[in-house]
């Protein structure tokens, strides 16, 4: 008997693969306005002094859309199951990721983001643009839209608490300021009842009461800079205030609005968050990111196969 074909559309946000593609990279996001010349070079020299020109986003994207595919068709092997790439910034776009599933002779999808949580400005965007040329092309497609509070995600992210915790030697866990983090987007998803902050929340909780944290918070990061307000406190900010009004003196970062190692976490945290803090005289680590732990490519296989569940079965 013949397997069904599903293909998976894996998105996510996109890095360029060398130094010399940062400028159209940059200009993609900035919805075709090029970069001014500071600009550029601020941006160039963020990938130049995390990776000196190696670009590990992209690579491990690659690793993670690979992962996917060999963990459903081992979950599932009366299924075969092939995985897409759609970036929202660069090549292969969201719509080439659809577009090669039809020329491929796929006929049911689901897509899925790199991103366990919710916002109409992220999740929601890739959605409609992967919507949308499914719909032009005649492909059936559903999509996850979260996997926030998915108990495989919690044990991978608890997991790596625990061990971060570990780095801090003599100083007693109550002591230990555990601050979650996530890329901040513009306030005015407040007006729109946007679910991102409580998604956020929502899991930060979740991984305290697994590790049982008495003392932590949530703070934001990498927000844009742009003329409108973007959400915070700034995770910079919060560092400062933590040290001169609290006296805190440990503090673990746990990045979990990112499932890899890119930008934000190689330099906004690896580099800038840590930089602040030697100034500051803290003692900073941060979580591993998730890449391709077991845990995690099983929590995508699993809300992947789920969706394409309730998608045959409404067909």
């Amino acid at each position: 008997m013949t397997k069904r074909r599903v293909g998976v559309l894996v998105m996510s946000y996109g890095t360029p693969e060398s130094l010399d593609q940062v400028e159209a990279y940059y200009t993609h996001i900035r919805r075709g306005h090029p970069p001014t010349p500071e600009q550029l070079h601020e941006l160039t020299a963020r990938y130049e002094a995390i990776v000196g020109g190696f670009f590990p986003l992209r690579e491990n994207t690659n690793k993670q859309v690979k992962g996917l595919e060999d963990t459903l068709r081992a979950e599932h092997p009366e299924v075969e199951f092939v995985c897409y790439q759609g970036l929202k910034h660069a090549q292969p776009y969201v719509e080439d990721g659809v577009e090669q599933m039809v020329k491929d002779g796929i006929t049911e999808a689901v897509g899925v983001v790199l991103a366990p949580h919710y916002s109409t400005m992220s999740v929601g965007g890739y959605v409609k643009r992967a919507k949308d040329k499914a719909e032009e092309l005649g492909l059936k497609m559903s999509f996850v839209l979260d996997y926030h509070l998915h108990a495989k995600l919690i044990d991978a992210l608890s997991t790596r608490v625990e061990k971060a915790l570990t780095k801090f030697n003599d100083a007693e866990r109550s002591d230990i300021r555990v601050i979650f983090t996530a890329h901040s987007l513009p306030e005015k998803i407040l007006e729109m009842k946007d679910p991102y902050p409580d998604q956020l929340l929502a899991t930060s909780k979740a991984i305290a009461e697994r590790v049982q944290l008495t003392n932590w918070q949530f703070g934001w990061q990498s927000a844009g800079q742009t003329a409108m307000p973007w959400l915070g406190p700034d995770i910079l900010d919060v560092l400062k205030q933590i040290h001169k009004e609290e006296g805190v003196k440990n503090v673990l970062l746990c990045p979990i609005g990112f499932v890899s190692d890119h930008l934000e976490v190689l330099y906004d945290i690896d580099i800038e968050a840590q930089a602040l803090a030697k100034e500051l005289g803290l003692h900073l680590e941060r979580t591993e990111s998730l890449n391709t732990d077991p845990l995690y490519m099983q929590t995508l296989s699993d809300v992947v196969y789920t969706k394409w569940q309730e998608q045959s079965k409404q067909s």
